[in-house]
């Protein structure tokens, strides 16, 4: 099952990459506002690193300072890198972290866009970065954890590259009650950052089974139905380009665009997950 949920989270983000989705789109600009992005922070960046993925702002809990290494967990177009790489300064460095080709020639575009120093985007899994370890003042990543079919072994290796007294500041997914089986146990589902997710507890359990201390998890109270009403369900806009495109991938797409929605449609995500803000320290 994880060769095959790291396949769809792959094919899919791939194919999200590829949409030119952005602030500059009502929808897309809607879900990230939604989430505690404010209009100025999003017209500082660059357009298309905004993709309508966001769950939450980690950058509103990180307490980033000048100077300060700060690595993003699942960069995507590098969104929170580049707010983040604002927030420690020249003296700073922000790294994104992506398993995915297309997000990140994407964030790379968007860097040079942007003019960006200190910032830097390498392709690697979260399980096994090129970091050095004990490098690093705080990891952020935004809902992208749940995506992660061996938790323990990404939140291991987040405590690895953190230096002591390093922090990990994150907006995620956690379920309030188990997922009916249909949802859980379909693969499109991971993609729609439920069908990996954990409960509060096991959040908490996994962090403290990392070696992490001061564990702090927060309902949000946040409305997980923008999604759709941003016409995003799926991570990709309201009329998806990718799924038009031809062949077996353009098949598979199809096919994957159709079981989120229908998956989407079936239930009130609301009674079944929240967005949650994930505060830890390394001892």
């Amino acid at each position: 099952m994880s060769e095959s949920i790291k396949r769809a989270v792959q094919q899919g983000y791939g194919g999200v990459a590829r949409e030119g989705l952005g602030s500059h789109q009502a929808g897309i600009r809607g879900i990230a506002e939604a989430f505690g992005y404010s209009a100025e922070a999003l017209a500082g960046i660059p357009d298309e690193a905004n993709m309508g993925l966001s769950c939450g702002n980690p950058i509103a809990i990180a307490s980033l300072r000048p100077g300060e290494t700060v690595v993003d967990l699942g960069s995507g177009g590098g969104l929170d890198v580049f707010l983040a790489a604002k927030e420690v300064g020249p003296d700073g460095l922000a790294i994104g972290v992506d398993m995915t080709a297309e997000m990140i020639a994407l964030a790379r575009a968007n860097a040079k866009k942007g003019d960006y120093s200190n910032v830097r985007f390498e392709q690697a899994e979260i399980e096994s970065m090129p970091i050095a370890t004990a490098s690093v003042e705080c990891v952020i990543s935004n809902c992208v954890l749940n995506l992660c079919a061996d938790k323990d072994a990404a939140l291991a290796e987040v405590h690895r590259i953190l230096k002591p007294g390093g922090r990990l500041a994150i907006s995620d997914i956690a379920l309030k009650q188990a997922l009916p089986p249909e949802y859980r146990n379909e693969v499109a589902a991971w993609n729609g950052c439920v069908g990996g997710a954990l409960t509060i507890e096991e959040n908490r359990s996994a962090l403290e089974r990392a070696g992490f201390a001061d564990v702090v998890i927060q309902d949000t109270g946040a409305d997980l139905n923008v999604y759709k009403e941003g016409g995003n369900a799926a991570c990709c806009g309201p009329e998806p380009s990718c799924c038009d495109s031809a062949g077996d991938e353009g098949a598979e797409t199809v096919e994957f665009h159709q079981t989120m929605t229908q998956l989407l449609d079936s239930i009130d995500v609301n009674e079944y997950a929240a967005s949650v803000r994930i505060f830890a320290i390394k001892p």
